[in-house]
C-alpha cells in the first residue's frame, strides 16, 4: 500500500499520516526525517545532501528521489508506506514515478486532506507551541489547562511566526502555485481520492480508511 499525503500546510495531513501509518504497519515517511536520518548516519546520500543544506541551498530532486527511494528499501516499508510532505511539484511527481516504475512499482492512493484557505488561517492561528518542550496545543480543539502556560512543564506557550495569518497565507500561496497542481497530476492517474479536512479528526481518518479498505 503505496500512499502519498496532498493538501495544504495545516490541513492536518501530517496527523492523518501517522494514524494511517500505525493502524496498517506501514513506515510514516517524510522528507525531513530522512535527511536527518541519513545525515546522523553520516551516509553517502546524507554527506551530498548536507554539502547542499551548509550552503542554505534546496536539496536537488534528483537526491531526494535517491534519499527517498533508498528509505523504501528498508524492512519496514516493504508492505507500503505513507510518504508525507514529497512531492511538492509535477517534476518531483515524474521523478518519483519514474523512480518507482524502474522497480515495476507505482502509487496507490494519492489522498488529498482538502480545507479551504479560510479555515486553515484560522486554525494555525489557534496554535501555540511551548518555548520549554515543544508541545503543541490549540486554543479551540487542545486547549492548555491553564491558558498560555504548557500542562507539560509549566512554561510559556507562544504564537510560533510560521503560524501568524500573514505567513500562513504566504505559505498557502505558495502551495496553490507549486503544489496543488499535484491534484490534477494524480486525477489523471487514477489514484487521487479526496476527503473533507473540514470534519473531526476521528471522520477524517474514518473517510481515509473506507477508501483504503
Amino acid at each position: 500500500m503505496k500512499i502519498i499525503m496532498l493538501g495544504a500546510p495545516g490541513a492536518g495531513k501530517g496527523t492523518q499520516a501517522k494514524r494511517i501509518a500505525a493502524k496498517y504497519s506501514i513506515p510514516h515517511i517524510s522528507t525531513g526525517d530522512i535527511f536527518r536520518a541519513n545525515i546522523k548516519n553520516n551516509t553517502e546520500l546524507g554527506q551530498k545532501a548536507k554539502t547542499y543544506m551548509d550552503k542554505g541551498e534546496l536539496v536537488p530532486d534528483e537526491l531526494v528521489v535517491d534519499l527517498i527511494m533508498d528509505r523504501f528499501k528498508q524492512p519496514d516499508a516493504a508492505n507500503g508506506y505513507v510518504l508525507d510532505g514529497f512531492p511538492r511539484t509535477i517534476p518531483q511527481a515524474e521523478a518519483l514515478d519514474k523512480a518507482l516504475a524502474a522497480n515495476g512499482e507505482s502509487v496507490d492512493f494519492a489522498i488529498n486532506v482538502e480545507v479551504p484557505d479560510e479555515n486553515i488561517i484560522k486554525r494555525m492561528g489557534g496554535r501555540r507551541a511551548c518555548v520549554g518542550c515543544g508541545a503543541t496545543y490549540h486554543i479551540e480543539f487542545n486547549a492548555p489547562k491553564v491558558e498560555g502556560v504548557c500542562d507539560t512543564c509549566g512554561e510559556k506557550l507562544i504564537l510560533r511566526d510560521d503560524d501568524k495569518p500573514e505567513t500562513v497565507k504566504n505559505r498557502l500561496s505558495v502551495y496553490h502555485d507549486q503544489t496543488q497542481p499535484l491534484i490534477e497530476y494524480y486525477n489523471k492517474k487514477n489514484v487521487l481520492r479526496e476527503v473533507d479536512g473540514t470534519m473531526a479528526m476521528d471522520d477524517v481518518f474514518n473517510a481515509i480508511v473506507e477508501i483504503l479498505a
